[in-house]
């Protein structure tokens, strides 16, 4: 009888185990899940480029600028994304760590993050806050390049460390947005400095969808070619069904700054089956993605109406970046123009 019940637990434990260890992969399908539907009907979002580039009118720094040189007088959360809402946006996605590696909270894993810097405000946190206080998705964009931990990339001696290091990263992110709300993107940059199957596509991939089984991972360039999955980059003109998809498991297509081509594909495979991807426009509303004092010139109204309907089409998506200044507030000219485009194409908030 002893050995039936240990027999059964030893069962029962194995089980448990097998269950827990199961992979989380996206269903092959023609047609879009539940999770990506919820995508397609938000439709429309905000990209808020913020960090240390803020304060050195760069788009792209090494890892190197101090963290003392981050001093925003102010973290505006809340009016970042009441803008978002009064345009009728229904998600953000915030900038958590640029390819300089610069960590927008106190990540234990780091020093060059906030908890470092001139001003110490956890921006993850708040900017978690103000999307539940809001009722607004929340997105987050994270570097898988990073300039001051693993500058080295040719080193693939280094990319365990590094890799590992990320998850922990990931997971941080997960627990520090928790308490507030769901996370219903995650949008991943970077990826061409490595030959792609260096990258822990698939362990990011199951530490998010474990936590949050409906957020939306995509990997920006995430379409290869025929013959070479790795190819960088495929532009959406090129783009063509049953293309490689180049980074498995994902759950979206990304390419900055291009808009959907007209017929746009959405069936793209890996191992020989299909799966369903819709594309995912980032745009900037002026010239640069971080706040830049030589940033002065914006498109122009007509221009985003015709951004929007471009990129909204076909079941796509488009989020346009706002980039927050170094007071820690989005722009006025910024404001402006969300609130007359939001008029001209009758959006509800």
């Amino acid at each position: 009888m002893k050995n039936t019940l240990l027999s059964l637990l030893v069962c029962a434990i194995f089980i448990s185990c097998t269950k827990a260890r199961k992979e989380i992969l996206p269903i092959p399908s023609k047609e879009p899940s539940e999770a990506q539907l919820k995508q397609i009907e938000r439709k429309y979002g905000m990209f808020i480029h913020f960090g240390i580039n803020t304060f050195h009118d760069m788009e792209w720094t090494d890892g190197s600028k101090p963290t003392s040189s981050y001093t925003p007088s102010t973290i505006d959360a809340d009016q970042w994304i009441k803008t978002a809402k009064d345009a009728g946006m229904k998600y953000v996605i915030l900038i958590t760590k640029h390819h300089e590696g610069f960590a927008l909270w106190d990540s234990k894993y780091t020093e060059y993050d906030v908890a470092t810097s001139g001003n110490t405000t956890n921006v993850v946190e708040e900017v978690a806050k103000a999307c539940k206080k809001y009722n607004i998705g929340l997105g987050l964009y994270y570097s898988l390049w990073d300039r001051n931990y693993n500058a080295d990339v040719e080193n693939v001696a280094l990319d365990s460390s590094y890799n590992s290091y990320m998850i922990n990263q990931l997971e941080e992110l997960l627990e520090i947005t928790k308490p507030y709300t769901n996370i219903v993107e995650f949008w991943f940059d970077g990826g061409w400095v490595k030959e792609n199957n260096r990258w822990p596509i698939n362990e990011i991939y199951q530490t998010i969808k474990s936590q949050e089984p409906d957020c939306q991972v995509g990997i920006n360039w995430t379409i290869g070619l025929p013959g070479d999955p790795d190819y960088h980059k495929v532009i959406p003109e090129e783009q063509q069904e049953g293309y490689p998809i180049r980074y498995f498991p994902s759950d979206f297509r990304l390419g900055d700054p291009f808009l959907p081509k007209e017929n746009d594909p959405k069936i793209f495979t890996h191992n020989n089956e299909e799966y369903y991807m819709p594309w995912e426009s980032t745009v900037c509303i002026s010239k640069r993605w971080f706040y830049n004092t030589q940033d002065t010139v914006y498109k122009p109204i007509d221009e985003l109406v015709e951004l929007y309907n471009v990129a909204t089409a076909q079941d796509n998506i488009l989020i346009l970046n706002c980039p927050p200044g170094r007071d820690g507030k989005i722009r006025s000219e910024d404001i402006q123009l969300l609130t007359e485009l939001k008029e001209r194409l009758n959006i509800d908030s």
